[in-house]
């Protein structure tokens, strides 16, 4: 943990499952590769879902988690021989925790060739502010 993040409130990654979520259901599913990066007013996150579409994605924001949850729509046509398959056929899974930091109301995603955006924004409390000093 560096000393950046004992100042700021932290996101931990996850694959426990949870007992209100689709995420229950799904068995076996792999952590999707992510990147968050934090400015004063929101937290941006990208993720790498290949081969996910829009209809095959929920995003969910609870009171402190965020989880993300990606089913590919590619299928395999008729007669083909598979000779290699690079990576597992099952769906992707992220759930992200948090210090209860996150303005649900007002987060924005879009989804665009595989590559999720989201704009995580900062509640009220912990938005940096500036004092006037008298």
């Amino acid at each position: 943990m560096s000393l950046l993040n004992t100042f700021i409130p932290s996101f931990t990654g996850s694959l426990a499952r949870r007992g209100n979520g689709t995420a229950r259901d799904l068995g076996s599913s792999v952590k999707p590769y992510y990147e968050i990066q934090e400015k004063p007013e929101a937290y941006g996150l990208t993720v790498y879902l290949p081969g996910v579409a829009k209809d095959g994605l929920e995003l969910t924001a609870d009171a402190n988690t965020l989880s993300i949850v990606g089913h590919r729509a590619w299928k395999q046509p008729e007669g083909w021989t598979t000779l290699f398959h690079e990576s597992a056929d099952v769906p992707f899974e992220l759930v992200l925790e948090h210090d209860n930091v996150l303005d649900a109301g007002q987060i924005h995603a879009e989804l665009k060739d595989g590559v999720l955006r989201a704009s995580l924004p900062k509640t009220e409390a912990i938005k940096p502010r500036k004092i006037a000093v008298s």
